[in-house]
Order: structure tokens, then C-alpha cells, then sequence
């Protein structure tokens, strides 16, 4: 009944379609959407780094375990249905989601160009809704705030970027990590227009506990 009201009056339809679509984008994807833009940029830079660093072969069967390289140059894909495509100088599109878990998509019917649709790292803690947790002595150590900083600096990041993650202003966390790079746990450097953070290997060390590696030493107490 209601798509027969919608299909007999296209012109009423298309803007309360419109409409429609917009307030599913209002309740459902836009209050989370920096993060996910911020965890599909920290996809596409890790596993960029990945490329240049061990290749094409690597790079593609980490994608997921259902990808894997055949000897005669042909990528297999493990799914519920058949199809193939010659890239024949096309390219293959590799698309992390926030929306694809924990399966991938293939696009093979042209005219569209051949895509593997992967999650993207890290997917998971966004849908649950926060990141890794610090370590309750390291909190009681550091602070809350600045240890569940530094126990997030997996991959490096912005101060923006983890402000929108742990719903700090950026004031605030660019403070703890001031601190924490002045004492030597995490490090900064420019990449484009943008700061990225990062862990040093004492970081590394105090938030697991261990030595930090070259040192021989135990983090300070």
C-alpha cells in the first residue's frame, strides 16, 4: 500500500524520500561520524605504510583471512557465490568500511571498477564505543586521562582526532600529551598540515609493564 501511494505521485515522492534519508543520516551515522572518518584515514595511512614497506602480495592477503594469492597471479576471494574479473589495467579499489563486518565485499559487475570492501582496523571499538582501556595502575600513575591517552596511541594520531574519540576538548588533551611528551612516553611529528602522536618505546614499556626495548631498563616507578 505505501509504495503504491509513492510510486503513483513521483513528485511528492522524491523530496519526502530526500527528507527521509536526510534524518536517517541526522540519528544514525552523523553523530559518529568524525570518528569514523578519523579510523578510515588511520586505515588507509597504516596500510599504505604497509604497501610501500613489504609489497602487494602482503598488503592484500592482510586484508582479511578470506583473501588469499594464487601462484598464477589471481587473487581468490572465499564467498558464498562465483564470479571473476580481469582487471585487464583497471585497477583494483581497496575500500575500508566502517560498515562491513566481519565479512568483505567484492565489486566484479562492470562498469564499476573491480573493489574489495574490507572493515577497517579498529572497527569494532568503534561500534562498542570506546577505545583500549589504561591500565588501573598506570592510571593511578599517570592519571586517568593521560594514561587512557597514551593506552590509545596504538597507531599514531592527532590531538583532534583523539579528542573526538574520548570526548575531550583539544585544549585538554593537547596539555596531557605536552606532558607526556616532556616526559619522554610519547613522541610528535608533522605529517602534511596535520601533528601525529605517538608512543616511544619507554610509552610502550610503562603501559605494559615491560622493559623498554633497547634499554635493558625497567620503566622509571
Amino acid at each position: 500500500m505505501a509504495a503504491a501511494r509513492l510510486l503513483a505521485d513521483p513528485g511528492r515522492t522524491l523530496p519526502e524520500l530526500t527528507e527521509l534519508l536526510r534524518d536517517c543520516w541526522r540519528r544514525l551515522p552523523a553523530p559518529r561520524w568524525p570518528r569514523v572518518r578519523d579510523l578510515l584515514e588511520a586505515d588507509i595511512a597504516v596500510r599504505s605504510r604497509e604497501l610501500a614497506e613489504a609489497g602487494l602480495r602482503p598488503r592484500l592477503t592482510g586484508l582479511h583471512p578470506a583473501v588469499g594469492w594464487e601462484a598464477r597471479g589471481t587473487l581468490r576471494v572465499q564467498a558464498a557465490h562465483r564470479a571473476g574479473r580481469r582487471l585487464g589495467g583497471h585497477g583494483l579499489l581497496l575500500l575500508p568500511s566502517a560498515f562491513v563486518r566481519p565479512v568483505l565485499t567484492v565489486v566484479t559487475d562492470p562498469p564499476w571498477q573491480p573493489t574489495l570492501i574490507h572493515p577497517a582496523r579498529g572497527v569494532g571499538e568503534l561500534w562498542r564505543g570506546g577505545g583500549p582501556a589504561a591500565p588501573h595502575a598506570l592510571a593511578r600513575l599517570l592519571g586517568r586521562t593521560r594514561a587512557l591517552l597514551l593506552a590509545a596511541l596504538d597507531e599514531p594520531a592527532t590531538t583532534s582526532r583523539l579528542a573526538r574519540a574520548h570526548g575531550l576538548s583539544p585544549a585538554t588533551v593537547s596539555a596531557y600529551l605536552t606532558a607526556l611528551r616532556e616526559s619522554g612516553l610519547v613522541t610528535r611529528r608533522r605529517v602534511g598540515r596535520a601533528v601525529a602522536y605517538a608512543r616511544t618505546p619507554l610509552g610502550l614499556a610503562l603501559l605494559h609493564g615491560g622493559e623498554a626495548p633497547g634499554t635493558g631498563a625497567p620503566p622509571p616507578r
